[in-house]
This record gives C-alpha cells, sequence and structure tokens, in this order.
C-alpha cells in the first residue's frame, strides 16, 4: 500500500469512529495516527530483520503518543485506537481488519509461553477502556470485550465478554440488544450472583425462622401436656 493511499484511509477510519472530530485537519492531532505511521515503518523493517531500527521507531513513538506497539505485531486494515494512552500490543499479536481498542488496553502474554505468546484479535472485535487479554489465544469475530475485564482464554465469535476472570455473558445477541460501539451497557455477572446470594440468603433465613416458630410451639405444647398429667 502506498504511503499517500495509507493516510487517506487512516483519516476516514479516525473520522469515522470518533465523533468528537469536528475537522479533518484534527486527525493528524490523533496519537492513533501518529502511533501507526510509525508502527508501519518500523513493521516493514522488523520483517527485513533490522530489528534494532525496528524497535527504536517503535520506542520513539510510545515516549510520544503512550502508545507501545511492537514491530512485530501484526495489523489489519481499518484499526482504531480511542485516546490511546497506556494502550500495549505485543510482539506476536495478530489483529484483523475493523478492530477498536480504548485506553489502558493490553495484549499480552503471560510469561510462561515461548513461540506464539500474544492474543489474536479478528475482525470486528472491539476491546473496551483498561481490558487485559493475556495469552496466545484467539477473540472471535465480532466480539466485545467490557471495560476492566481480564481475559485469560479463548473467546468463540459474536459474544460480550466481562469480568475478572472474563466470562462470557452473551452470545450470539441472545442476552441483550447489541450496540456496536457501547461500552456501558454491558450485563454485570458479579452483580447478578450477588443478588442471587442475598435471594437465597433472604429464603434461608426465612425458613430458619419458621423453624424456631415451629420448634418453640412444639415445646409449649409438651409442656402442656406435662402438666396437664401432673395435675
Amino acid at each position: 500500500m502506498g504511503l499517500i493511499r495509507y493516510i487517506k484511509e487512516e483519516f476516514q477510519v479516525i473520522q469515522e469512529r470518533d465523533p468528537a472530530i469536528k475537522s479533518p485537519i484534527e486527525v493528524i492531532l490523533y496519537p492513533t495516527f501518529r502511533v501507526m505511521l510509525s508502527y508501519r515503518r518500523a513493521h516493514r523493517l522488523y520483517q527485513k530483520g533490522h530489528f534494532f531500527r525496528a524497535r527504536y521507531i517503535s520506542q520513539r513513538a510510545a515516549r510520544k503518543t503512550g502508545i507501545e506497539i511492537h514491530p512485530g505485531a501484526e495489523i489489519g486494515k481499518g484499526f482504531f485506537i480511542d485516546h490511546g494512552s497506556g494502550v500495549i500490543i505485543g510482539e506476536t499479536t495478530i489483529i484483523g481488519d475493523n478492530v477498536t481498542l480504548y485506553q489502558g488496553v493490553t495484549l499480552g502474554g503471560t510469561g510462561k509461553e515461548s513461540g506464539k505468546r500474544h492474543p489474536t484479535l479478528c475482525d470486528n472485535v472491539m476491546v473496551s477502556a483498561g481490558a487485559k487479554i493475556l495469552g496466545s489465544f484467539t477473540i472471535g469475530e465480532n466480539s466485545k470485550i467490557g471495560a476492566g475485564s481480564v481475559v485469560l482464554e479463548e473467546v468463540p465469535a459474536n459474544c460480550t465478554v466481562v469480568g475478572v476472570p472474563g466470562r462470557i455473558v452473551k452470545r450470539d445477541n441472545q442476552k441483550v440488544p447489541r450496540s456496536d460501539m457501547d461500552q456501558i451497557h454491558l450485563p454485570d455477572p458479579v452483580k447478578e450472583d450477588i443478588v442471587m446470594l442475598q435471594r437465597e440468603n433472604s429464603a434461608l433465613c426465612n425458613k430458619i425462622i419458621d423453624l424456631e416458630t415451629q420448634i418453640k410451639e412444639l415445646q409449649k405444647d409438651r409442656k402442656d401436656i406435662r402438666e396437664d398429667e401432673t395435675l
């Protein structure tokens, strides 16, 4: 892809995904625009075996933008990082087309693997703010990772994952209506579990109270019977 064509595509992606854009010229101020230009250069050098030069470019970009992308990572078309500060993408990460990341996202390894150590994100995946995806597994296409989630195992396509550790709370759009760029309206499995435990605890307490009442009544009846027998 020629440089001019690539820059035009980046302009289009950022303008489409960020409603805060008021004029096209603002795009050049975006950290994601600047870091992706550096990444493409560094990635080409990395593929040619110029590892030091590639890392030098990527580290300069990280210092300027707060986004660290290893030059060995493979990133497809339509990639967008909103805000971007604190994003880390590891060396063996593979990212498909039209993927969106928010600030504070980590695509990292567990420290216990060799070879392919980092995740693969298929097309149209969205990873919300602060989420961590750690390990060499795949996040299926069209899936969403909720803010602050920690994902440690494979996620099928068309799923929503929330929590620590991450749990699938929606699959194939069955539980809640889908909103492609909505980070807020996601299920809360921890809250649901707490509510269920509260209900079960209340039911158990009521049952114990009923049993205690029955025991007291039985004890009273026996006492009355003994008194009658004495008389």
